[in-house]
């Protein structure tokens, strides 16, 4: 490996290390996301950077851990499940949260993964196009989608009881 090699994948961790996190956080939940991370970048590191734009280069680092988050859900959801809290000893913030979380867990997996990205990642469709491997029109399709089923699955959750509508997703 070059100098030039490691010292690209440093900016590539410094520029897209938060919303990789970000985006696994969304996924598969802190305390995974940060092992997702690392291995996110060890795998950047150890690969020859494609030579492309800057938007070129996240999406490939993108492309890198939607692999890794579809790999650790395929194998997490081989293996059995904890019991959820029941609804009477949530509170009313973590009822609102996992409620986003069961609504994600709904729609289809490439459907969130568009989601996800644009909203939590803050990619450009381009950048969804290239991670997902998927047409600019698909991405567009699919976040419309995404968008439709979210907002009637939690239209329930949207109003707190005094006729202001709770945000249930905050993109910062």
């Amino acid at each position: 490996m070059t100098g030039a090699a490691p010292l690209k994948a440093q900016v590539l961790f410094a520029a897209h290390r938060d919303g990789v996190f970000r985006y696994l956080c969304r996924i598969v939940g802190p305390t995974e996301a940060t092992d997702l991370t690392q291995e996110v970048f060890l795998r950047v590191a150890r690969s020859a950077v494609p030579d492309a734009t800057s938007d070129g280069e996240r999406a490939w680092v993108f492309r890198i851990a939607r692999n890794l988050a579809l790999n650790y859900r395929r194998d997490t959801s081989r293996r059995p499940e904890t019991v959820p809290l029941t609804d009477a000893s949530r509170p009313a913030a973590q009822e609102s949260a996992a409620a986003m979380r069961e609504a994600l867990d709904r729609l289809s997996p490439l459907d969130r993964d568009v989601f996800l990205l644009r909203e939590v990642a803050g990619l450009s469709y381009d950048e969804i196009a290239g991670s997902c491997e998927i047409s600019h029109a698909a991405v567009r399709t699919r976040l419309h989608r995404a968008r439709q089923q979210l907002r009637a699955e939690l239209r329930p959750h949207m109003n707190d009881g005094t006729g202001s509508v709770v945000r249930l997703y905050d993109t910062r």
